[in-house]
């Protein structure tokens, strides 16, 4: 499978679409590509849902202003709320970005964030790391597409919607990579 068709799956997977009453949860963290420590910024949404993740050299207010243009651009409506660790550069960016968004800063309230990491930990663990940050930014932002697809609704409570939601999913990734279904 040649590296170029990744993308095209990116694109025939459905996005959730965005809503005024979104609350988003941001967080950063640090990844070494040889030998050097780059900041991996992902925000998630209420559902569990990856909006966007930027790889950059810094963790600063300009990086955490860059990841809520980019939010913004993307997602075209501003959040009802905005939740993340102690990291002052969140306030800073938020105040010149969306000052009306209401910010909370708590390291227990961020855990949908901290916990979005895992997964693409176990990836990285299994690549034995990136090469470069253009190759971390092209992994991270076809993988959370692809996985956004297989998260449940989180308004789904029993067993057996969320069976049919992955088998739902799975038909969609099949149909978005050319299987047969």
């Amino acid at each position: 499978m040649g590296q170029n068709t990744w993308p095209r799956y990116a694109q025939c997977i459905r996005r959730k679409p965005p809503s005024g009453s979104d609350v988003w949860y941001l967080d950063e963290v640090a990844v070494r590509i040889n030998g050097r420590r780059c900041w991996l910024w992902r925000a998630v949404d209420q559902d569990g849902y990856v909006l966007d993740e930027i790889v950059q050299v810094r963790r600063n207010t300009k990086a955490a202003r860059r990841l809520l243009m980019r939010l913004l651009k993307k997602q075209g409506m501003v959040p009802r709320r905005m939740i993340t660790d102690k990291l002052r550069s969140y306030g800073a960016a938020k105040r010149q970005v969306m000052p009306g968004v209401e910010h909370r800063s708590h390291k227990c309230l961020n855990n949908r964030a901290e916990n979005s990491h895992l997964p693409f930990r176990k990836r990285e663990r299994m690549r034995q790391g990136f090469r470069s940050i253009g190759s971390l930014q092209h992994f991270v932002s076809l993988f959370s597409a692809v996985r956004n697809l297989f998260v449940p609704d989180h308004t789904k409570p029993s067993a057996n919607q969320i069976r049919n939601h992955r088998l739902q999913a799975m038909a969609q990734w099949k149909a978005a990579s050319g299987q047969l279904v």
